[in-house]
């Protein structure tokens, strides 16, 4: 677990990285937060008056954590293929919210799953699919909901969990602000 103030000195980093990529100005320099220089794997996920706006992670946890969250909140504001790119002017109205992945543990199927708890990845035949752990209990999805929702983000079937595809479960700690 970080700390409250490694939280919020990672959340100012994500935020600076999407107002320096926006106004085409540098970042300012955030102190560093023993956090940030931990090998680690997060996801930082923008939201505009509550709608999800962009979500990009890096799920391996080989490079420092504060390069990592830089990295995933530009390309969340200006990659995420699901959206147009973030307009300068919609800054205001940003949430960030971040997830720090936990380490992946290979599961057999729903019975290794605690909704809330855990975030699912699907992978096969060289389509991956990840779901953090806060979306099963958004969507009030039970454990195969879940899987199937899972396979079906990497364009998979939504039975192949059942057919051989690989899963993994992690923890994250999910935090926000603005």
């Amino acid at each position: 677990m970080t700390s409250a103030s490694d939280r919020q000195t990672l959340l100012r980093l994500a935020r600076d990285a999407i107002v320096g990529h926006l106004t085409g100005s540098a970042a300012p320099a955030t102190n560093p937060c023993e956090a940030a220089g931990w090998p680690g794997a997060a996801f930082v996920t923008l939201h505009k008056r509550g709608e999800l706006r962009g979500c990009i992670g890096h799920i391996e946890a080989n490079e420092p954590l504060g390069a990592v969250i830089a990295r995933c909140a530009v390309a969340a504001c200006s990659s995420d293929p699901r959206f147009p790119p973030v307009d300068a002017s919609e800054l205001p109205d940003l949430d960030l919210e971040l997830s720090l992945l936990g380490p992946l543990e290979p599961i057999a199927g729903p019975d290794d799953i605690d909704i809330g708890r855990h975030g699912l990845v699907v992978e096969m035949g060289g389509h991956r699919g990840l779901l953090l752990p806060p979306v099963a209990s958004e969507w009030h999805w039970d454990r195969e909901t879940f899987l199937a929702q899972t396979c079906h983000k990497a364009g998979l079937p939504r039975d192949a969990w059942k057919i051989g595809a690989k899963i993994w479960r992690f923890e994250a700690e999910v935090f926000g602000g603005r």
